[in-house]
């Protein structure tokens, strides 16, 4: 009888297991309404009018208020005051109202609407911010585009909310059980939520022949809704916890001014805010150009619309061979035995040859860059065991920062020279991506478990807030950077569809993003930099980073 009244729900795998599904769904489809827009960037110009700087304005939008307004400070009050279940709760729904506005903004019933004009005629000034060169919007910036920024700055807010939401429940559910492993599968269902977006989006957007930008973001919002579904259903669950435990929901260290003189005066710190920034900004903000750079550097042959790889079937069959990619290849690292591991890595290779080649049949840049994080999802439980058992977090990240180097130069001198060769385009394309997504799965493997090493333990909630706004100060301005050095170093595209001698679908493929593709290899070549100071700084104070987690 005892035993029964000191069972829990957590000390049940299958509810653990369930607890972690909810919240990693949850993550998996707010990834997929953040990146909605970027297989399609070549449809917002065509029928919306969008052009490279009012996109990029647009999608940098999405960490504003978080990085000016300090929202991502007031979320951790928030977590700290209110607990994880009510803060999950409220960032699902700020999510889907965020989502709700950005999808409104995109259809035909604001086109033409008194709402449209009040933007046209408004917000094209704002006092200070354009001072400072930091206004979420400009003159002449498409009344759509306009609303849709306010609609991504709200959900930007849900979405970092959720992101610290999430971590806190899967640490008090799986305390003392699989939590490494926990974590990871999050991580990795959540990454495939960019896979999914750039599969579906544009498949949603040309759906029934007759194209509609609007159809592919209300299918981010009815996910978004499932999201919050989601989210209730753990705060009973949580709730129900917390009964039969008889304890209070655990809360964080509140953030304190104080605990910044500590932060701020450690140069580790520093070091790892500036690698994790630089890492950031090279990968997400490109991520939201990626598929329009491939529309414009590989070769595209029509295909017929009665064949079947212009179906919509096909991108569903594709769909489900990346899933297998992806279980087969997650799975294959918790093998006990090394043929079951071989047969696993098997299946997921034979399945990624088959994905790869469908989607060179099908002709799709979506499809392309949704192989993204495939590699990463395969190779971040390797990279964890790794530093947790070997160390060497910081030569990890020289390691990729060097990939990340590569990947950007490749795309931006080498991949054009393909132009013209449509195999070897794609085979180049498709090797390029699989590895920048594994310089990625770098970051998480031995970046944020360094943290802990450089503060005090009690201050770490304090370091990571701080890291997530500096962060967010890069997934800011970088993707309305890129957008403005497209339009700037593509003039004559500019001066084109101003002048009416190029059409706008015309326009949307013909970019040269060589640029913008060198401005983030830049990124990474300070980020290499960074990466040897860190190294240099560790070894001279002893902050043990290159020393394993797990003590022998």
């Amino acid at each position: 009888m005892a035993e029964e009244i000191k069972k829990t729900l957590r000390d049940s795998a299958a509810n653990r297991w369930l607890v972690l599904l909810l919240l990693a769904f949850a993550m998996f489809c707010s990834y997929i309404f953040m990146d909605i827009l970027s297989p399609i960037k070549d449809l917002m110009l065509s029928e919306r009018g969008w052009d490279s700087t009012a996109f990029g304005t647009m999608q940098g939008s999405e960490t504003f208020l978080n990085v000016f307004v300090f929202f991502l400070i007031f979320a951790g009050i928030i977590l700290d005051k209110m607990g994880v279940r009510f803060t999950a709760v409220l960032s699902g729904a700020v999510m889907l109202i965020g989502a709700t506005i950005n999808w409104y903004a995109v259809t035909d019933m604001f086109a033409g609407s008194g709402l449209e004009t009040w933007f046209n005629n408004n917000l094209n000034y704002i006092p200070g911010f354009d001072e400072l060169g930091i206004s979420p919007f400009y003159q002449g910036m498409p009344a759509s585009a306009k609303f849709s920024a306010v609609g991504f700055m709200i959900f930007g807010c849900g979405v970092e909310m959720a992101g610290i939401t999430v971590s806190r429940g899967i640490v008090k559910w799986f305390k003392g059980q699989e939590m490494a492993l926990a974590m990871g599968s999050e991580m990795a269902l959540a990454r495939l939520g960019v896979a999914t977006c750039m599969i579906f989006s544009p498949v949603i957007a040309n759906m029934g022949g007759k194209i509609d930008v609007s159809r592919s973001v209300a299918f981010g919002v009815l996910l978004l809704l499932i999201a919050l579904i989601m989210f209730i259903v753990y705060f009973f669950m949580d709730r129900k916890l917390d009964a039969q435990t008889g304890e209070a929901e655990e809360k964080d260290d509140p953030f304190q001014i104080k605990d910044l003189g500590q932060i701020l005066t450690s140069s580790g710190f520093w070091l790892v805010a500036l690698l994790c920034v630089l890492y950031y900004s090279a990968i997400f903000p490109f991520q939201k150009y990626a598929v329009n750079m491939l529309q414009c550097n590989l070769t595209f042959n029509e295909i017929s619309p009665d064949s079947f790889w212009a179906s919509e079937t096909v991108a569903y069959i594709q769909y489900v061979i990346m899933l297998v990619v992806a279980a087969a290849s997650f799975a294959s690292n918790f093998m006990k035995t090394k043929k079951n591991e071989y047969i696993w890595t098997a299946v997921a290779v034979i399945s990624l040859i088959a994905y790869c080649y469908m989607g060179y049949e099908r002709q799709s840049a979506s499809a392309v860059f949704a192989v993204f994080p495939l590699l990463a999802v395969a190779i971040t439980p390797k990279l964890g065991k790794y530093v947790d058992h070997k160390g060497k977090a910081a030569s990890m990240l020289v390691f990729g920062s060097l990939l990340l180097i590569a990947c950007h130069l490749t795309f931006a001198f080498i991949l054009p020279l393909f132009k013209g060769s449509a195999i070897g385009g794609f085979i180049m394309a498709y090797a390029t991506i699989l590895v920048l997504g594994a310089s990625f799965s770098l970051v998480p493997a031995s970046l944020w478990p360094s943290v802990p090493k450089l503060v005090d333990a009690k201050i770490i909630g304090s370091a990571y807030a701080l890291i997530f706004w500096i962060q967010n100060i890069g997934l800011w301005l970088f993707p309305m950077l890129i957008g403005k050095v497209l339009d700037n170093t593509n003039p004559d595209i500019v001066a084109g569809l101003e002048a009416g001698t190029i059409s706008a679908q015309e326009a949307a493929v013909s970019y040269n993003y060589t640029a913008p593709l060198v401005m983030l290899a830049c990124l990474g070549v300070a980020a290499l930099v960074l990466g040897f100071v860190l190294k240099i700084v560790d070894k001279k104070k002893g902050l043990g980073l290159e020393e394993p987690n797990i003590k022998a």
